[in-house]
């Protein structure tokens, strides 16, 4: 016979009010991981806490969100740690923020990314290989337990949930990338796609957003102006409540 299947919690009774959509907010790197340095000691790991910590802010002051820091000071998270703390928060929504570098000074311009289609398939094969998640709920609030199912559902209910959560990403991540885009310079107009761990959640729609070239000395300057900041925290804001 079929097993029934779990849920987190029973649903409480209808209050009338909505339920606080919940953005994890990552930080990149911190601690003994500084990210990339810039001209005049600018670091990564800074830039990035301090637009998380704005861009928080503008969450928990609209009703109906709430945003949760996965690093709240200067100290390193390792990467499945950050995914698995969003999942821990049964969060809605996950960013990641961070300041890209290359080694030449000219490119510049913010990027927007989301889970690549090779990263979701490999990761739906790691989920179903690792013991411990085993016992995992896909899905969210209402969500399936994988413990006990067949190998074959166990892997469409793997790919069905992937699929989901990157059509969401993708959508938010045009919306992210069009509110960017009307305050700061692009690096790409477009949503890139790469095998990020952080994005790898199966059932939370993540996106990374890279908010500028830190080796450029006219955008590291930026990025560590508080204005400029808030204007980056803003255009995210928008683009994921949008």
């Amino acid at each position: 016979d079929p097993k029934p299947v779990k849920t987190i919690e029973e649903p409480e009774a209808d209050s009338g009010e909505p339920r606080q959509m919940i953005v994890a907010i990552d930080p990149g790197h911190g601690g003994e991981d500084p990210g990339a340095l810039g001209p005049g000691g600018v670091r990564e790991k800074d830039v990035v806490l301090a637009i998380a910590q704005r861009l928080k802010k503008k969450f928990d002051a609209t009703p109906g969100f709430r945003g949760e820091l996965i690093r709240a000071g200067d100290y390193y998270v390792p990467l499945r740690r950050r995914t698995a703390r969003a999942r821990d928060l049964r969060a809605d929504f996950f960013i990641s923020i961070h300041a890209d570098a290359f080694d030449s000074p000219r490119p510049r311009g913010a990027s927007v990314y989301a889970l690549s289609q090779r990263g979701a398939t490999s990761e739906s094969a790691r989920w179903l290989a690792a013991k411990e998640n085993q016992s995992d709920l896909i899905g969210g609030v209402g969500a399936v337990t994988l413990a006990d199912r067949d190998p074959v559902l166990a892997q469409v209910l793997i790919d069905i949930a992937m699929t989901g959560t990157l059509s969401q990403s993708l959508l938010a991540g045009g919306r992210v990338v069009d509110a960017l885009g009307a305050r700061t310079r692009l690096h790409s107009e477009r949503v890139e796609q790469a095998g990020f761990v952080v994005l790898k959640s199966p059932d939370i729609p993540s996106l990374l957003v890279e908010t500028g070239f830190i080796s450029n000395p006219e955008e590291a300057r930026l990025l560590r102006s508080p204005r400029h900041q808030s204007r980056l925290a803003e255009a995210i804001f928008e683009g994921v409540r949008a």
